[in-house]
């Protein structure tokens, strides 16, 4: 498979999905896991071909590779965005920003980082759809709040609509 960027090779060069479902956040901290989740309970959806699940965890900086040079990538994700706990909000990577800070360290490197990273390289997915979940609860707890895990099906609907 052929990368845009001439002479990048991926560290994996075996043929993947052209589109890519990616589920962040950590489930360590109840509801900051619900990309998390929404992407574990796909599992049990029948996906079109060319579909790939992916549990994004929390490394941002990892995902570079995994989201580079795909043709649609929908990441799941908890947001802050002052609505009530369990609002689906839906955007795109023009709408945020990357973080406005020094990084020190690989860890430090969020999501709209790694996109504004893949663009610089010439290696952006084509089409880019975001999911936010309000959360309710970001403190420790390997479960959901009631109101978050009500919209798991909710969002499973409307990622299936954007295949």
């Amino acid at each position: 498979m052929a990368d845009k960027a001439e002479g990048r090779k991926r560290k994996n060069s075996t043929p993947r999905s052209p589109t890519l479902i990616l589920g962040v956040g950590n489930i360590l901290l109840s509801d900051e896991g619900i990309g998390v989740r929404v992407v574990e309970a796909m599992k049990e959806t029948k996906l079109p071909d060319g579909v790939e699940l992916l549990d994004g965890g929390t490394g941002a900086y990892d995902l570079l590779d995994i989201i580079a040079d795909r043709e649609k990538v929908i990441i799941i994700d908890a947001v802050k965005g002052g609505s009530e706990p369990g609002s689906i909000y839906h955007f795109g990577p023009d709408d945020i920003r990357a973080q406005q800070y020094h990084i020190t360290s690989a860890h430090q490197v969020g999501l709209p980082d790694a996109l504004t990273m893949t663009r610089i390289a010439g290696c952006s997915p084509r089409h880019v759809i975001i999911y936010g979940i309000e959360p309710k609860r970001l403190d420790w707890g390997l479960d959901l709040s009631p109101e978050v895990a009500a919209v798991v099906p909710r969002v499973i609907e409307l990622v299936m609509s954007e295949l």
